[in-house]
């Protein structure tokens, strides 16, 4: 029974972190259409604001989150905000990138999030890093370096926005080691979103005019942007509460396929040339570390 149990658990956590990245790359798709009239600043704000209402609906109606009798106030909580500004700004980047760049290309580019992972363990966290991961390093940056060729005519600096953005997402992860297992995970989820909401207005108040809002088309497309970018969230948290990262992991990789087939279907993309082999050496980066990471973790007792 309690086998049984588990391997449900397994699969709706599987579930529900395809169906992530399935939200994450259709907001992709919206964003892309929505740059031809709005800037990535004016995109991350209406994200940010509109996109934490449906999250919040979602973490009541689960029970992740109550009003009552709840103390809103978390340790260390100027970290908490400051993780959501970090988060804000990797979203401007995110979007910067998905209005010039393919589709699959950004995605390809943002598995760097996985090395940068690593690196900050070692800086922030003190983690020691062996031969294996050293060599996962520098094989994913290797294949980075492949998909943006610097220094050939096909460079642009474009390519860097993802790559950076992935940079900024590796910290808002790692940052949360920084918080004792008594933070609830729905108030700091709330914190990071509140404090990304606040930092992507402030950001376009002050670098961007806001352009009115073309019809209620567009308004209807920002609102199911801004769902699909608070649902993505959502749902991975849920995944990564139900099943074990290690398990979880290798799925990651799928958000590769659903961002190809998307910039293929929406726009007739299909940058086989610019992605391979280089995201073959991003992928497998990132599985040479998880099936460490597994092997480490069946040896402690």
């Amino acid at each position: 029974m309690t086998l049984a149990r588990d391997q449900g658990q397994a699969v709706k956590a599987v579930g529900l972190l395809l169906l992530a990245f399935a939200c994450f790359d259709l907001m992709g798709v919206l964003v892309r259409v929505l740059s031809a009239r709005y800037s990535p600043l004016e995109l991350s704000a209406y994200r940010n604001v509109l996109g934490i209402i449906p999250s919040l609906a979602l973490l009541m109606a689960t029970g992740e989150l109550r009003l009552r009798g709840t103390n809103l106030k978390i340790e260390k909580w100027p970290l908490a905000v400051f993780r959501g500004l970090v988060v804000a700004v990797a979203q401007v980047l995110f979007y910067g990138a998905l209005a010039v760049l393919e589709l699959a290309t950004v995605s390809a580019l943002a598995q760097t999030n996985a090395l940068f992972v690593v690196i900050l363990s070692v800086l922030l966290l003190g983690e020691r890093v062996g031969p294996w991961r050293m060599a996962a390093l520098a094989i994913g940056f290797g294949g980075a370096l492949w998909i943006m060729r610097p220094g050939s005519e096909a460079f642009s600096p474009y390519a860097l926005l993802p790559v950076f953005a992935a940079l900024c997402y590796a910290y808002s992860m790692i940052s949360v080691r920084f918080f004792g297992p008594g933070t609830s995970n729905a108030l700091l989820y709330l914190y990071a979103s509140g404090a990304a909401a606040v930092g992507a207005i402030v950001l376009a108040l002050f670098t961007t005019d806001f352009s009115p809002i073309q019809g209620w088309l567009d308004a209807w497309l920002i609102f199911v942007m801004a769902t699909l970018g608070g649902s993505g969230v959502l749902f991975m948290m849920l995944a990564y509460r139900m099943g074990e990262p290690s398990m979880l992991a290798p799925f990651g990789y799928f958000g590769l396929i659903t961002a190809f087939v998307f910039g293929w279907v929406f726009f007739g993309e299909a940058p086989v040339d610019t992605l391979f082999p280089g995201v073959l050496l991003i992928v497998g980066a990132g599985v040479l570390i998880i099936w460490r990471e597994q092997r480490g973790s069946r040896k402690v007792p």
